[in-house]
């Protein structure tokens, strides 16, 4: 090798060795960068183990969770066929709502020998057995702590260590039944009187905003609302009615107003950004057009949906009366003698409720023996509902609006999102007859009735 060939070899060594080093820095520095990590506040926290955690329909897995005390990332995984999240109460610290086969990752702070409650908050699912707890700084769940999933059949809403005998159970469940009807502030769903133009159109005026709704007696949410109640007041019109109505947006975001079921021009569809563009906080639109068609419709935020409709912003949208088949006859219903718009919701801040409120803070109603009652099912949650009333008669006389050339008998109505059934009861016998929807975890756990739960009271 001659001298110029050699330095050249001893230069490439020089600069490879460089290069390695370099390398190996980098890699010393990615390692030292992957064991600490930093907190929201900028204040540098040591590694931390990564757990998970899987979401199911009913259950939180695992049910009992060991954290180091120097805390943990956890990554919660929704396998099941419904939304679900998973809230730590005694922290702040939760999930988003997680459609099925989406994740979220939380944080738990370190702690020593604490035992906090694991919930999903989906209302209703917590009673389903969906709770668990975390150990943090232990190796894991005591003997006593290990028999199975949190507070067993009959623990509190909480998960408690302590079951419930059958008879505290059910002195609990008296009590609560006894509540009902129980008063609370706010009433929703009322008629809305319009200004008559001199033009002879209707005008209405919404302003959507947020107030503090009393959903169940003491139980106050933040509800998202047209005119300050939920659900929305009841507009009703006739074919042919011009109609103007007026939206004031007093939220702290953008929303519109589309009119679910209701045939009306593209333009005022209620549909940003095709429609038109987003009503912005602070401005108002108004949306005019005359009515061409019955309708059993809903009105209801399409911006920001999922969080807008499910706290609150929707109500009824009627045009005409709803013509009852005339085979009813046969069985001797000829007239209706009371309506009745009950709207169903499973989310937001309102939750398990109907027209906004939960037992026992729902309305009772009442008939007497032979009597109608026309009932125009409205869901604007995120489930399908089973509508059950114990004992009147039923029949579905129409679907989204559509009157049923046959009218289909039964005493349970699923109603999906979105959907709505007309049903004519028919009351035949005395009493005080339970009307709720069939998904049992909506209705009636350890603690009691509760959420989508009502009567009739036929006398």
């Amino acid at each position: 090798m001659d001298h110029t060939t050699q330095k050249s070899a001893e230069s490439w060594a020089l600069s490879m060795g460089a290069f390695l080093l370099g390398a190996l820095a980098l890699v010393v520095a990615l390692i030292a960068a992957a064991l600490v990590r930093t907190d929201s506040d900028g204040e540098a926290q040591a590694a931390v183990a990564a757990l998970t955690v899987t979401l199911t329909e009913f259950a939180i897995t695992p049910v009992d969770l060991a954290v180091p005390a120097e805390g943990a990332v956890v990554t919660v995984t929704n396998a099941g066929t419904q939304t679900h999240n998973l809230s730590v109460p005694q922290t702040g610290v939760r999930t988003r709502d997680l459609a099925p086969g989406q994740s979220d990752t939380i944080r738990i702070r370190p702690a020593t020998g604490t035992v906090l409650d694991v919930i999903c908050t989906i209302p209703g699912h917590e009673a389903s057995g969906m709770r668990s707890r975390m150990h943090v700084g232990s190796a894991g769940p005591s003997d006593a702590q290990a028999g199975g999933q949190a507070g067993g059949a009959m623990g509190g809403p909480m998960g408690g260590s302590s079951p419930m005998t059958a008879e505290e159970m059910d002195r609990v469940m008296d009590a609560v039944a006894k509540k009902f009807p129980a008063k609370t502030a706010g009433h929703g769903g009322d008629p809305l009187a319009p200004t008559i133009a001199s033009d002879g159109t209707k005008q209405f005026d919404l302003t959507a905003k947020i107030v503090d709704w009393e959903v169940e007696p003491g139980k106050f949410v933040k509800a998202w609302t047209y005119n300050g109640v939920v659900p929305g007041p009841e507009i009703r019109l006739e074919v042919g009615d011009k109609v103007a109505v007026t939206l004031h947006n007093e939220l702290p975001e953008s929303t519109a107003l589309h009119f679910h079921g209701v045939r009306l021009p593209n333009e005022f569809d209620g549909v940003p950004p095709y429609t038109q563009a987003p009503i912005k906080p602070g401005e108002s639109f108004t949306y005019a057009f005359t009515v061409t068609e019955p309708a059993v419709g809903m009105y209801h935020s399409h911006h920001d949906a999922q969080i807008q409709v499910p706290n609150g912003l929707a109500g009824a949208f009627l045009v005409g009366e709803m013509p009852l088949p005339d085979v009813l006859a046969e069985r001797g219903i000829t007239q209706v003698d009371q309506r009745v718009n009950m709207v169903l919701n499973d989310a937001g801040t309102i939750g398990l409720s109907l027209n906004g409120k939960s037992f026992p803070a729902t309305e009772p109603y009442t008939m007497k023996v032979g009597e109608t009652m026309l009932v125009n099912y409205f869901n604007e949650g995120l489930m399908s509902h089973p509508m059950h009333m114990h004992q009147p008669s039923g029949w579905i006389i129409a679907k989204d609006g559509i009157p049923l050339i046959d009218p289909i008998p039964g005493d349970t109505f699923s109603v999906a999102p979105g959907e709505r059934y007309t049903v004519i009861y028919l009351a035949k016998d005395p009493g005080v007859w339970a009307w709720h929807c069939h998904i049992l975890n909506h209705a009636e756990g350890p603690q009691g009735m509760f959420g989508m739960v009502t009567a009739v009271i036929v006398e």
